[in-house]
């Protein structure tokens, strides 16, 4: 089991940090490569919807990047306290975006990478996504997983 925590402003330049510390903390389980390649990009669409939708033309807002990992797999959550989502039914919808230069993908790819999402946002307050992702063993849940 280990844990880590990662707050950092709301600057793109922060996906790539938070990928790299969450890859880092994943690598300690019996992922494979290609689970920690999905994480990441499940990790990066999360923090990239943070800055770009929780903070729309603020550098100066907050996200907090938290990762466990234990027998059974990893669990990242990515926090901000920014505008919120108004309906996260609509949000998760393929290709809804509020931003006509966004493809509206982010939580299509964040399903998919990952074994189970969860997304809590309150307008005005901020939005929490938290991701699971189970340890796998060719192909097959480990039997901690199970």
């Amino acid at each position: 089991m280990n844990r880590m925590s990662l707050r950092f402003i709301s600057v793109s330049d922060n996906v790539g940090l938070a990928r790299v510390a969450v890859a880092a903390l994943a690598s300690q389980a019996d992922f494979s490569l290609q689970d920690i390649d999905e994480i990441k990009v499940a990790v990066s669409e999360a923090v990239s919807n943070a800055i770009v939708h929780g903070y729309p033309g603020r550098s100066d807002g907050e996200i907090q990047v938290t990762g466990m990992l234990d027998a059974g797999g990893l669990t990242v959550t990515v926090e901000d306290w920014g505008v919120g989502i108004e309906d996260i039914t609509q949000a998760r919808q393929p290709a809804y975006s509020q931003d006509p230069e966004r493809m509206g993908l982010g939580f299509v790819f964040m399903e998919s990478f990952m074994h189970g999402l969860q997304v809590e946002s309150t307008p005005g307050q901020g939005t929490r996504v938290e991701m699971h992702r189970l340890v796998t063993i060719s192909g097959e849940l480990s039997r901690d997983a199970q």
